[in-house]
Parts: structure tokens; sequence; C-alpha cells
């Protein structure tokens, strides 16, 4: 299976002290995003200091405009707030929904806690209706967890 082979990049990417954090999370979003065919944007969102928002870090795929996200608002809002993965199968169904690009058709959202307090997020788009598994929340779990060590 495809995530299994890709954990121990995940794992050497986090480990690479030579690189900056954002420079590590960078790589982990090209490897996520060249690998996995059905994931068209990867990004990371983070908590934004004291503020009820969230800040884009580093991401891969087409540019956006929702630099700040608003707790509750959109699916990485509503992540924020949560606290629980958060999958959509057709992001044209959810009310709650910032429309980053008219090819997105999916989303999944994956919560990044550092001890137990949630700061950031995975984010991944897709322009494949309905594509992310359970295995895809798993693995994205795991990335999180790696991600969680240097953050």
């Amino acid at each position: 299976m495809i995530f299994e082979s890709l954990k121990p990049a995940v794992e050497t990417i986090v480990a690479d002290t030579s690189k900056t954090v954002d420079e590590r999370l960078l790589s982990i979003c090209q490897l996520l995003e060249n690998k996995i065919d059905c994931y068209n944007w990867v990004g990371f969102y983070f908590k934004n200091g004291d503020k009820n928002e969230l800040k884009l870090g580093p991401y891969v795929g087409e540019p956006t405009d929702h630099t700040i996200i608003p707790f509750g608002k959109g699916i990485c809002g509503q992540v924020a707030v949560s606290n629980k993965n958060f999958v959509v199968p057709d992001v044209a169904s959810q009310d709650n929904y910032i429309a980053c690009s008219i090819t997105v058709k999916a989303e999944i959202v994956i919560p990044i806690f550092v001890n137990g307090e949630n700061m950031g997020q995975i984010d991944i788009d897709s322009n494949t209706p309905d594509p992310f598994s359970v295995e895809d929340e798993r693995f994205l779990e795991f990335v999180c967890e790696q991600v969680s060590k240097i953050i």
C-alpha cells in the first residue's frame, strides 16, 4: 500500500534538522502531492498566536486567497473548533465551505495536536469526487503525529 511506503519518507523529512520547520513541512506537502494521485492541494494551517483564526503555512498546489481562516469558518475552521477529523466527499454538499477552486470536489482535514492542544491541521483538496478512505485518515493522522514533534 502506498501509505505504508510513504511513512519512512515522512519520518526522514521530519528528522532532518538541517532544514527549517517550514522547509520540512513543505517537503511533506510535496511528497504527498507527488505520490498520491488524488491529493491535488496539500497544505498546513496553524493557530495564529492567541487569535481565534488559522494562518496558512507551507503548501503545494494552486495559490489560495485563504491565508487567514476564522475559527468555525469553512472545513478548516470547523476542525479548529471540533478538534476532529473532517472528511468531505463532496464539497458542494457543505453549506459552510470556503471554495478555493472550482476544480475541488473533496477535502480532508486532520488536526495536529501538541500536548493535547489543537495547534493546526493538514488540509488536502482533491479534484476527484469522494476519493478519501479510512486509510487516508489513518495515514494523515500519522503525518500529523510526526509533524507535532517539530512545531
